[in-house]
């Protein structure tokens, strides 16, 4: 089998030992992983949960009064649920106010367009601003402009995002979103508006959140829709000046405080080390956060779920870390780091859910490396759930990415991300996105790897820990 692919070898191995003789643990091993997958698959809790958030809670910014709600919407579930412990701890979080965001060419052809600010933007003067366009392709190409260029007009990003399984067209134009400002300040702009983050053709934008610098100037920053950036596009090649009449009136409001909620399946025999599956709580105000990130908070709620109600509980503690204001800056996922520290070293492994509910095609890890075959061997019953292994460079998701620098070992579960940048951060992150037989799968997933995980006896440390 020297050339057969590394999934296949480990799929026919697990295949052979359904067959052999066992011992009760080795058997525990193969066979309460496939009852999970099998209670997964007809079980209808995930869905009634994000269901639930989204319509009795809905968008949920954080420091908002929703938020608040989100978070008692969050232990009241997790209490309802049976989870052995069910805790919040406090979080400092900023507060914005989004305002009005209004936007129209005045010429050379008058037109209405749709933006949105981006998160943590500033508002533009009350009599708005007028003033042409600086168009460039890329953050890059703003980077290398003269300030003759910019200096005096409203900077227009149109970087488009390419689509892609893995969403890594969202890395690559990101960057406009939340560094833009800054490098259009530095030249003289007024204002900042980007061609939306998404790969979607509707008249919508997208948010996000977008960055100052200490000792830039602070200018307004919106996105505009998809279709508008290419009306502007088409104008300019009619007419180099193109007059922007941009009205925004965000709101910075200080700091509130928020919670990161947790739940725990407490282990059997190992209960001060911990297996963290983890989403995050609050969402952006446009949509109803469903699949950004209602679906994380339902996947691995009921991936635990399952875990809890096992006759026999596994060896290492459950913990589910629901994330207060990962949009506005990781804040939750910075201060769970923080207040855990000094138990950081208990933590076997960590993963995020945090990219809608499209179906896992594929597991990634980042453990040491002579502990890498042995642990795609151990997660090999995930095969059965449609799961191929993958490399060991996994980041484990936004809320836990701080935790391999500190030594804590993660994965990332990889969905099919092809369609979500179309609704990312815009008034369409809505229920009727979610397949519900996909989101069944995701819970399967999750709970595969939480119980093999918890009951794992590879030494996943030291992992490599980045300068």
């Amino acid at each position: 089998m020297k050339n057969t692919p590394r999934t296949l070898v480990i799929g026919l191995l697990f295949g052979s030992l359904i067959g052999c003789q066992h011992t009760p643990a080795e058997k525990s091993a193969i066979l309460i992983p496939q009852q999970l997958q099998q209670k997964a698959l007809s079980s209808n809790l995930a869905y009634e949960l994000v269901e639930s958030l989204t319509v009795e809670v809905g968008p949920r910014l954080a420091g908002s009064e929703k938020d608040l709600i989100a978070v008692q919407w969050a232990q009241d579930k997790l209490n309802s649920l049976g989870f052995d412990r069910v805790y919040k701890e406090a979080v400092q979080v900023p507060v914005w106010s989004r305002g009005e965001a209004k936007a129209k060419i005045l010429s050379p052809y008058s037109q209405p367009i749709v933006i949105t600010a981006l998160g943590g933007s500033i508002a533009t003067p009350k009599a708005g601003i007028q003033a042409s366009i600086a168009r460039f392709d890329s953050l890059a190409a703003l980077k290398l402009a003269s300030k003759a260029e910019v200096e005096g007009k409203i900077v227009f990003i149109d970087h488009i995002t390419e689509r892609h399984i893995t969403g890594k067209g969202y890395g690559k134009t990101v960057g406009g979103r939340s560094r833009g400002a800054i490098t259009a300040a530095e030249k003289g702009a007024l204002a900042i508006v980007i061609r939306s983050i998404g790969t979607d053709h509707d008249r919508m934008a997208h948010t996000g959140m977008m960055r100052y610098k200490e000792g830039v100037a602070k200018i307004p920053a919106a996105a505009m829709s998809n279709p508008d950036a290419d009306l502007i596009t088409l104008m300019l090649k009619r007419d180099p000046n193109v007059v922007l009449d941009l009205f925004m009136s965000p709101q910075r409001l200080g700091y509130a405080t928020s919670y990161n909620v947790i739940a725990e399946v407490t282990g059997s025999s190992k209960p001060d080390e911990i297996v963290l599956i983890g989403a995050h709580l609050d969402s952006w105000d446009e949509g109803t956060g469903a699949i950004d990130d209602g679906a994380g908070v339902a996947i691995v709620t009921s991936a635990a779920k399952l875990i809890q109600d096992l006759a026999v509980k596994p060896a290492r503690t459950v913990r589910v870390v629901l994330y207060a204001a990962e949009e506005v800056g990781l804040v939750g996922g910075k201060a769970y780091a923080k207040a855990h520290q000094d138990e950081l070293a208990k933590h076997y492994i960590a993963a995020e859910s945090d990219f809608g509910a499209g179906r896992i095609y594929q597991i990634d890890y980042r453990v040491n490396e002579k502990a890498f075959t042995a642990l795609q061997a151990l997660s090999a019953p995930m095969i059965q759930n449609g799961v191929v292994m993958g490399s060991n460079t996994a980041s484990g998701g936004p809320d836990v990415s701080m935790l391999p620098k500190q030594g804590v070992p993660v994965a990332s579960l990889r969905q099919d991300g092809r369609d979500y940048f179309d609704y990312h951060h815009t008034p369409n992150d809505t229920l009727d996105k979610i397949d519900p037989a996909a989101l069944q799968q995701n819970v399967a997933a999750y709970a595969q790897f939480a119980y093999l995980m918890a009951q794992s006896e590879v030494e996943l440390r030291p992992i490599e820990v980045a300068k």
